[in-house]
């Protein structure tokens, strides 16, 4: 069993509008006093929709810090303390055009533990309908689409969807099917 980690000190070194920057001095179970560089997110809401013909809606946008295109499932971070599920209602519409008439809790992904707290609830959307269209933010540009499971699997394995969390609910997804 592992012994209590102390948190000695946070020292904030940067914050944005979505990341606070910290660095931790921790002392360890074993006496050792160490630093930790630690992000704060508020966390984050993704969804899996599902159109009646059995489709996932992905979009397509350019991502800054890889200089690339990447396809990912519909997914954005929460406004102040918003619940996880109206933030994923909110992201699907802006980034899609659709709106869900049956949403439902379906994983929960820390995306990266050993640096970053941020949480992304998912939720998997049915009974999808569209809306007037996108309403994305200035800095957004996205292409919707919509792939059939396998196809999006081929393109995992492929190399070309790399994003950790459309591969989490892609395998996650495949994995519910199977089940049910």
């Amino acid at each position: 069993m592992l012994k209590k980690f102390e948190r000695l000190k946070r020292e904030i070194l940067r914050k944005s509008n979505v990341l606070t920057y910290c660095l931790d001095t921790m002392k360890l179970p074993d006496g050792h006093v160490v630093e930790y560089d630690t992000m704060l997110h508020n966390g984050a809401a993704a969804v899996i929709p599902v159109t009646d013909e059995g489709k996932i809606v992905m979009v397509r946008q350019y991502r800054h810090s890889f200089d690339r295109v990447t396809l990912e499932v519909p997914a954005g971070k929460r406004d102040g303390n918003e619940d996880f599920s109206v933030a994923a209602e909110r992201e699907l519409e802006e980034e899609t055009g659709y709106r869900s008439g049956h949403m439902e809790p379906f994983i929960t992904i820390d995306t990266a533990i050993a640096y970053c707290n941020e949480e992304i609830k998912v939720f998997l959307a049915t009974e999808l309908t569209r809306t007037g269209g996108q309403h994305t933010d200035p800095d957004e540009f996205i292409e919707v689409g919509e792939y059939g499971l396998s196809e999006l699997k081929d393109m995992i394995f492929a190399h070309e969807i790399r994003d950790s969390k459309t591969i989490a609910c892609i395998m996650a997804y495949d994995s519910y099917l199977a089940k049910s």
